[in-house]
């Protein structure tokens, strides 16, 4: 929680920050966004596989929050697009470091029965962050009239806070003595990987080429003409719905077919779609942040548990991994098209792809064989 306030503080201005601050297009937005996220979920991969390997998930974590937290100071100092961009991807290389040991380490101290309230819970906490970050951001843009430089300092306070309290606060269950070290990846060890999980990776790719970087959501608010100030209130109504809904539709992924609430998603993403390519502005422009919302709750707390149900228990932190590393690739194809068709067609054609996409992994969940939750 306490670093997605500092993260979210950032990024919730970051967007508009680039455009009229440091002059970059849209489709540059873009780029370096899919870019950052695409490093980040990566780096995932390999994190994820040592973390098999060594048998302890608490020291990358360590590593990878350190690295966000030493990245926040890199953007208030930036006045180039190579400092920021640096400061971006190391950033997300610090998020790449710690995602995939983090998630096996929930899955690892949580019953079966109870994974996906686990993991509902922890977007739910994350989330938290996602609003209370945004919304110290407006208050502080208002207080210092619009002073990117001075809330990006103020950000630094709780990134370094969050490594303190992992450092002193979090424990982790001890390897068996005398277990036996192997390659996670392997040939024989990818080989344990079952198609249940692999099937789970490419809808993860489809959903994550659905629904392209929150950056656009930003944006499209500001193209309807709210202040800067006012900018962050976008993420801010996205992710009080997303922090109040996750937990529940975790709970109730433990109960119903995965598929079905995967289908039901994607309903409310082609809806905030529909909603935001028709409108930049009043009551149209909001619930289609509201669904966005609503999708986030419903979809990625399940995703992560049904990685953990589907990977081997020793090959958990490699099956976060490549899961990521799929969908980061999707993220940067995703982030640059949308970037792109904004910029040559217009706001609105980027949701239209977005419906587009969403109609696909509607048609994948449809063709998915029998007898596979």
């Amino acid at each position: 929680m306490l670093m997605d306030i500092s993260s979210e503080l950032i990024h919730s201005l970051l967007p508009v920050f680039m455009v009229t601050s440091l002059g970059i297009s849209v489709f540059v937005v873009g780029l370096i966004e899919g870019a950052a996220e695409a490093t980040a979920l990566i780096v995932k991969v390999f994190s994820g596989a040592l973390s098999d390997y060594w048998g302890k998930r608490k020291p990358l974590a360590v590593l990878g929050y350190g690295l966000g937290a030493l990245s926040k100071p890199l953007f208030a100092l930036a006045s180039t697009t190579g400092l920021l961009v640096t400061a971006r991807l190391m950033d997300r290389v610090g998020k790449g470091i710690r995602g995939a040991p983090r998630d096996a380490l929930v899955a690892d101290i949580t019953p079966p029965e109870l994974r996906g309230a686990a993991f509902g819970l922890r977007q739910s906490l994350d989330t938290v962050g996602a609003f209370v970050g945004p919304l110290l951001a407006m208050g502080l843009m208002l207080l210092w009239a619009n002073d990117f430089r001075a809330v990006f300092w103020f950000a630094t306070i709780p990134a370094f806070l969050c490594v303190a309290l992992l450092m002193v606060g979090v424990r982790e269950p001890e390897r068996a003595a005398g277990a036996v070290r192997t390659n996670p990846i392997s040939r024989v060890n990818l080989a344990r990987l079952s198609p249940a999980y692999w099937w789970v990776v490419g809808i993860g790719a489809v959903f994550t080429l659905a629904r392209f970087s929150e950056a656009f959501l930003v944006l499209r608010a500001q193209q309807g003409g709210l202040g800067l100030a006012w900018t962050p209130l976008v993420l801010i109504g996205m992710n009080v719905i997303y922090a109040a809904c996750a937990y529940p539709f975790g709970k109730l992924a433990d109960r119903v077919q995965h598929t079905t609430l995967l289908a039901w998603g994607l309903v409310l993403l082609i809806g905030a779609d529909v909603l935001l390519a028709y409108s930049n502005v009043g009551a149209w422009f909001w619930a289609g942040v509201a669904l966005w919302g609503l999708h986030m709750a419903m979809t990625q707390g399940l995703l992560a548990t049904m990685v953990a149900d589907t990977a081997p228990e020793n090959l958990r932190g490699t099956g976060y991994g490549f899961f990521n590393l799929v969908s980061g690739l999707a993220m940067l194809v995703a982030s640059g098209l949308a970037g792109l068709l904004w910029d040559q067609l217009g706001a609105s054609f980027t949701f239209v792809a977005g419906i587009g996409f969403c109609a696909l992994a509607l048609l994948l969940l449809w063709l998915r064989p029998s007898g596979r939750d």
